[in-house]
């Protein structure tokens, strides 16, 4: 056997190794040549497994899918009404707005598991992690106030009171500010998080309900819901440099409704649910123009992105589906059932 056909052998054994296979001890290296053929073509391309969780409102549960099948792995107990949904840091736990439970719930995702409550303040609709995680940011609708929690404490780190009915939150990228939508006061309140105090404050369309800063810390994008526009704020003036409207045909304007926005991974095109509108829009990052419309399940709500950027995942509330849309055709190529007023959706690689 010649030393670079055994080292060869090592090195693909090693990769197999670090992907978890085991490769048994009785296989001989290099027996023939259809072993390695099979070896090196799967280490040329490792399967990167994802998974989807979407947040039931009225079920009280989280639906798990596998990605690649869109098959559905399992359906985990949650708290009474569970809205925003995300991933940890570390992508090891799920957080869960449990809404009448007046918590934010920490879900084990090895085990599908409730492992902690965390003092989220009254009625915790949507949240926003910090950008080292440690730091959890939530609205409290009922009570005007945003709850920082110290993740790791478990405990609540400060307070701000902002505008009536806060929903949507966000959380610059350098970790200097996090915002909250004012259902209400029709405005996005901007809160000095090394203060701990509201700093400013930023006029919006009616009903603003999302906010989503851009990669790069520039941009806030905000979605004011009966306004239906959504509407782009300089970050550094705090003022609104564009509004974005959109037309689904069909659908009477009034019931474009814009509501959750996801950037992709690559920072060039944002995905938005159109609520009542019952569709997608996908928006380019750079001109601010809408690019795509894709119709998809009534009521669309929370949207999410696969890691890879070639896929939007949106949450049908009203049809208790998701619809998944392949992002370079922008055509829906897949719908899964799930349980009852879907609300929030992650993917998880």
């Amino acid at each position: 056997m010649q030393t670079t056909g055994w080292i060869t052998w090592v090195i693909i054994a090693l990769w197999y190794e670090k992907a978890g296979l085991i490769l048994s001890a009785k296989v001989a290296p290099m027996r023939t040549p259809a072993l390695l053929a099979g070896l090196l073509a799967a280490a040329a391309s490792p399967a990167t497994a994802e998974t989807i969780y979407v947040s039931n409102e009225r079920a009280n549960t989280i639906s798990v899918i596998d990605a690649a099948t869109l098959a559905p792995i399992a359906t985990w107990p949650v708290g009474r009404r569970p809205r925003g949904i995300l991933l940890s840091r570390d992508g090891t736990q799920l957080y869960v707005c449990a809404s009448d439970e007046n918590a934010v719930q920490v879900v084990d995702l090895k085990t599908g598991k409730v492992v902690a409550d965390l003092p989220s303040g009254e009625d915790p609709e949507t949240f926003a992690l910090s950008p080292d995680g440690k730091l959890l940011f939530a609205s409290n609708e009922r009570d005007a106030t945003v709850t920082a929690i110290d993740v790791e404490k478990r405990a609540v780190a400060f307070q701000v009171v902002v505008g009536v009915e806060p929903e949507g939150m966000a959380v610059s990228p350098d970790g200097r500010f996090a915002v909250s939508t004012s259902e209400t006061d029709n405005a996005i309140h901007w809160i000095d998080i090394a203060t701990r105090r509201a700093v400013g404050e930023t006029a919006t369309e009616m009903r603003p309900r999302h906010a989503e800063f851009t990669a790069d810390g520039r941009q806030l994008w905000v979605s004011a819901e009966l306004g239906n526009v959504v509407q782009v704020i300089d970050a550094g003036t705090r003022k609104v440099i564009d509004t974005i409207r959109f037309t689904v045909p069909g659908i009477p304007p009034e019931k474009v409704m814009p509501v959750q926005i996801r950037f992709t991974p690559d920072a060039r095109r944002a995905v938005i649910a159109l609520g009542r509108g019952t569709a997608i829009a996908i928006v380019d990052v750079a001109t601010r123009k809408v690019e795509a419309v894709v119709p998809v399940g009534p009521r669309v709500w929370g949207v999410a992105i696969s890691p890879d950027g070639k896929r939007a995942v949106a949450a049908n509330g009203l049809a208790d589906t998701i619809s998944v849309v392949d992002l370079a055709t922008a055509r829906q190529v897949a719908t899964v059932p799930v349980g009852r007023a879907p609300w929030g959706v992650v993917v998880a690689r």
